[in-house]
């Protein structure tokens, strides 16, 4: 007889363990989106790629030509699509390149942005979309100067004398021949 008491409580007790394990896990919503170590690791995985990026464009000489892609007569970045901005393809240009040889094929989404010096609201360069909770971003700065040629092809003009330039990068008019000093940010996340 004491056996079976025995036995009917550690049934008893399984039955509680199991039910509980159960409950936990139908009240907790584990979703790929989940913050995790793993997360974590592929956030700082991401942000390394997006500073790889402006860091190869960079040492490339083809960041401050990417913000510089501007066709002064379509007051448009060059063949963006129907916009002013970049939305399904990268840029036709290395920068282009370059950024979609680190984010192309991998379930990513990536925006790029120009911020000019003087605090004013960013120009899109490429724009996916508004970026989600685990987006992750690097920045670096680029100085464009009065003189500095268009790099749009087609475009013969300096981004001082082009008429809708200042649209995208307003100019800072101190006279010292610094166009503006801009903030190129490449912001990435998760699809």
């Amino acid at each position: 007889m004491r056996g079976q008491i025995y036995t009917l409580e550690a049934v008893i007790a399984a039955v509680l363990l199991v039910s509980s394990l159960v409950f936990a896990l139908q009240v907790t919503a584990v979703t790929p989106l989940s913050a995790s170590t793993s997360n974590q690791h592929i956030e700082n995985q991401q942000r390394a790629s997006a500073a790889g990026v402006l860091t190869a464009a960079e040492e490339a000489g083809v960041l401050k030509d990417a913000v510089l892609f501007w066709n002064d007569s379509a007051a448009e970045y060059h063949d963006a699509e129907r916009l002013t901005y970049y939305t399904n393809d990268y840029p036709p240009n290395e920068f282009g390149n370059i950024t979609e040889r680190a984010f192309a094929g991998r379930g990513l989404a990536v925006n790029v942005l120009v911020y000019p010096g003087d605090g004013a609201d960013a120009t899109r360069l490429v724009y996916r979309g508004e970026p989600s909770d685990n987006a992750v971003s690097a920045s670096r700065s680029v100085t464009i100067y009065d003189d500095d040629e268009l790099t749009a092809p087609g475009t013969s003009t300096t981004a001082g004398g082009a008429s809708s330039f200042d649209d995208a990068v307003r100019e800072d008019s101190r006279g010292t021949g610094v166009y503006n000093v801009v903030r190129v940010e490449v912001t990435v996340w998760r699809m």
